[in-house]
């Protein structure tokens, strides 16, 4: 039994892409930079042992059962390994990193959380940066980035674009679900249509990454939300 893509995918977009470690939170993907192609550090981890020898190893488990995403924790290499030594085993037990890993997701869910109201600039400029980090993503890695399109056979790079999709461009678009969904009522009427567009995006986006649906199934992404949120959050009307 080896670990499923939905697995996979919920627990890298959960994550966010970073160490569920306690205080660690490193990003497991790194980008492109002196020369050096993007890849990834990322480690699943498995909180009940795979294997009869391995720490916190569980033998009434079924395969099914301990290579599923309740099963993982995204860890940075050396936070795997730590988890793992015989030594520690006392240390990292099953409940320790299953907290581990609900402390950190709801850190990812909460990170963009408002308490008051945001008036429709502060709220627009909130959204705008999370819009403009999915785009760079898309525009740097995305299938039609010049480097997908330079070497489109390129394992690496398709690898890079995945994680991408789980540690930015999902994980973004929930905090702006979110924000939208608590602060709606601060944005004009006109605006209105074109936030329902980018929500059911948003969900259809969702569910493809999660191998719900096919990719046929995704909204387009509609030009006319971040036109409008551009516009409010350098003043605009």
């Amino acid at each position: 039994m080896t670990v499923s893509s939905k697995s996979i995918k919920l627990l890298w977009s959960n994550a966010a892409g970073r160490c569920s470690f306690d205080g660690c939170r490193i990003r497991l993907s790194q980008r492109e930079a002196e020369g050096r192609a993007p890849y990834t550090i990322g480690e699943m981890a498995h909180v009940r042992g795979d294997k009869p020898d391995a720490n916190r190893h569980d033998p009434s488990q079924t395969p099914a059962e301990r290579d599923d995403y309740t099963n993982l924790i995204l860890l940075c290499p050396n936070h795997h390994t730590e988890i793992d030594k015989k030594q520690n085993e006392g240390i990292f037990t099953v409940e320790i990193l299953h907290k581990m890993k609900s402390k950190h997701e709801e850190w990812v869910d909460q990170r963009t959380d408002i308490d008051e109201a945001p008036e429709r600039q502060a709220l627009a400029k909130s959204i705008l940066v999370l819009l403009e980090e999915n785009h760079q993503a898309w525009q740097t890695y995305g299938p039609m980035s010049e480097l997908a399109l330079s070497e489109p056979h390129n394992d690496e790079i398709f690898s890079i674009w995945v994680s991408e999709r789980l540690s930015t461009i999902v994980p973004n678009n929930r905090k702006i679900t979110d924000l939208l969904e608590r602060h709606r009522g601060v944005l004009n009427s006109d605006d209105q249509k074109a936030i329902s567009a980018f929500l059911l995006h948003s969900r259809s986006y969702e569910r493809w990454v999660n191998d719900e649906i096919s990719y046929a199934g995704v909204l387009q992404f509609p030009p006319e939300f971040a036109d409008r949120i551009r516009r409010v959050a350098n003043g605009g009307a």
